[in-house]
């Protein structure tokens, strides 16, 4: 009676999830975007693009650039966006510049004055990270600047104008911020973010790293707010490639083993990681993926480390990346029947200059003093000591604009453009990352797909109905059947063709060690994948001489029905697809050639899509394959 009990459970379950889901409509966000109202931002010379601005331009209004004071546009607008400024000292550096009294008589606050009178705000953003980096004591001297009452102003500003945006089916203003955990450098930041609107979130300030640098604090505030306030919210690891493989440990902060607790704990506040974004790829690297031959993709290896006589370079180690934690997550399941890395996966902006920019021919930087061609080669951190540990006149240590990725946004397959219904794709993972440009994809699995459904013009209809989306688990195996894949892509409408549609998967070998494959499942110019499993290039069109591109190669759909040939009943698995575009002209490309200088930057990116992965088992519930 109770497996009776269980699996019709399982049926609801997924009939609910068909319900809600059937009639998804694409849309485009960035979930991370900091304003003048950052600390870092401002000194990185973001006077005055505040929130307003980062809406107004999201929405593709025409706005002044805070640093040349331009006009700017964004090419395509986006449909949602999040102004997630950082929970730390929020508004404290523009509120200092302003003379704000609360925090101009502190110490520190007249030293950080001081500093800025003397053109020196990378000093300030140097002492204020080394003081993250040395794991926020209480006796710091930066915690006399994080005053509640400056951030509850600030908060409650920002509230303020994603109400103001806010147009309900037209755009979304959702509300959020950043939790920036930098202990011994290692970034364990997360975006948190709310469907609540702002009489609900004015009630809390936002818990910030100077609360605590422990994601499970963390997770625990946003448990107990939102039973006291009756609301919800999600956290989005991010930059997990310069978290010298802390992200995604197989323990907790204080390094004890993972419990079942744990792992239930961050899956249910941590359904989505951002996989890319302007500080560089997080997928995989080449030294992890030695077999992948995409792997090394806008890789970034820069610590936020201002400590003297540190490493400043980031180690590659399996914590690090999206990847290789979807394989961890496998075998912690094997030993804890609950796995804590089964996320789907976003990309965002991570701009620090108000403007939502991820396109490579209208990319502003990371920064707003970085915005120009002639500017980009200033470091994004340090002071303007001489010491090579400040960043700033070694380029070993520190990147510049040109290391930046003009990436990402976040693709979301929600029943309509507002707060509660992209909250809910987030919360069933229906989502997916692009470095950038808007491909679209289509991602189902189930156990009765057959070649009319991805030929007929209900394949989306049937995707649902037969099967499960992307982040979906697929449960309640037939007997002697292997899952089968519906995927679509198409191309970004103003964009670039594609290449092809790779499916990742991940896997536990028989001695319980999770391994990876990679398979080529649609292929544009009628290449074919060779005995050995490899492709040969799409070949390139771009003109380096004039940073241009042609769409004669490639393809502008790309859909298979894909069956895994090594399917094996008994493994655990997941599933995601990565579409790659043909190559296109690089941001770096384009400035190099305004200045007329000597090519030193990749002139070439194959952009990409990653969905959120598949999962064609329910261990969790009880089931194995029969």
């Amino acid at each position: 009676m109770l497996k009776l009990l269980a699996k019709l459970l399982i049926v609801f379950i997924c009939c609910t999830h068909l319900t809600q889901a059937q009639s998804t409509r694409l849309l485009w966000g960035d979930t991370h975007l900091h304003t003048n109202y950052s600390m870092d931002a401002y000194l990185f010379g973001n006077h005055t693009a505040d929130p307003d601005t980062a809406y107004r331009y999201a929405k593709g209004l025409p706005v002044i650039h805070p640093y040349h004071r331009a006009r700017v546009r964004i090419n395509t607008p986006l449909d949602f966006l999040v102004v997630s400024d950082h929970a730390e000292l929020m508004g404290a550096t523009k509120s200092l510049a302003e003379g704000n009294p609360l925090l101009a008589k502190t110490a520190i606050g007249k030293h950080f004055i001081e500093l800025m009178k003397q053109g020196r705000p990378d000093q300030v953003f140097a002492e204020i990270v080394r003081s993250g980096n040395e794991g926020r004591r209480a006796d710091s001297p930066i915690n006399q600047l994080n005053s509640n009452a400056v951030r509850s102003m600030i908060w409650q500003q920002i509230t303020a104008s994603a109400e103001r945006h806010n147009e309900p089916g037209k755009f979304t203003a959702i509300i959020g911020w950043e939790w920036s955990s930098l202990v011994d450098a290692a970034n364990l930041h997360r975006i948190v973010m709310t469907p609540a609107a702002a009489d609900k979130a004015n009630q809390f300030i936002p818990y910030s790293s100077i609360d605590s640098t422990r994601p499970e604090d963390l997770w625990q505030w946003l448990s107990t707010t939102g039973e006291q306030l009756g609301i919800d919210f999600v956290a989005m690891p991010h930059n997990s490639n310069i978290s010298k493989g802390k992200m995604f440990a197989k323990a907790d902060t204080d390094g004890h083993p993972m419990t079942v607790d744990y792992a239930r704990t961050r899956m249910r506040w941590e359904p989505v990681v951002e996989i890319t974004q302007i500080k560089g790829d997080s997928e995989t690297h080449p030294l992890l993926s030695p077999n992948d031959e995409f792997a090394d993709f806008e890789t970034y290896r820069f610590l936020i480390d201002m400590r003297p006589d540190t490493n400043k370079v980031a180690p590659i180690n399996a914590g690090a990346y999206v990847r290789s934690a979807l394989r961890s997550g496998l075998e912690i399941e094997q030993d804890l029947g609950v796995n804590p890395f089964k996320f789907g996966l976003i990309g965002s902006t991570d701009s620090h200059t108000g403007l939502a920019s991820a396109e490579e021919e209208n990319f502003h930087g990371k920064r707003a003093t970085g915005a120009t061609p002639e500017t980009m080669s200033g470091k994004t951190m340090g002071n303007s000591s001489s010491d090579k540990n400040s960043f700033d006149n070694y380029r070993d240590y520190a990147p510049t604009e040109w290391d930046m990725s003009a990436s990402g946004l976040a693709a979301v397959w929600a029943t309509e453009n507002t707060r509660d219904a992209i909250f809910a794709a987030f919360k069933r993972r229906e989502v997916y990352a692009t470095s950038g440009p808007r491909i679209q994809v289509r991602f189902f699995a189930g156990w009765n797909f057959n070649k009319g459904d991805i030929k007929s013009k209900k394949m989306v209809a049937n995707g649902y109905r037969k099967g499960v989306p992307m982040g979906g688990e697929l449960t309640a195996a037939p007997k002697n059947k292997a899952p089968s894949f519906l995927i679509e892509a198409i191309k970004d409408p103003v964009g670039a063709n594609l290449d092809r549609v790779q499916v990742i998967k991940g896997y536990l070998g028989a001695n319980g060690t999770a391994r990876e494959k990679i398979y080529n499942v649609a292929l544009s110019d009628n290449r074919k994948v060779a005995s050995d499993g490899t492709v040969a290039a799409v070949g390139s069109t771009v003109d380096v001489a004039n940073a241009t591109y042609t769409n004669s190669i490639g393809a502008a759909r790309l859909a298979t029905l894909w069956r895994d040939p090594d399917f094996q009943p008994e493994e655990r698995a997941f599933y995601y697809v990565r579409v790659l575009q043909i190559p296109t002209p690089r941001h770096s490309l384009y400035n190099e050639l305004a200045l007329q200088q000597e090519k030193k930057s990749p002139d070439q990116i194959q952009e990409r899509a990653y969905t959120s992965p598949l999962v064609p088992n329910a261990y969790e519930y009880g089931h194995k394959w029969q």
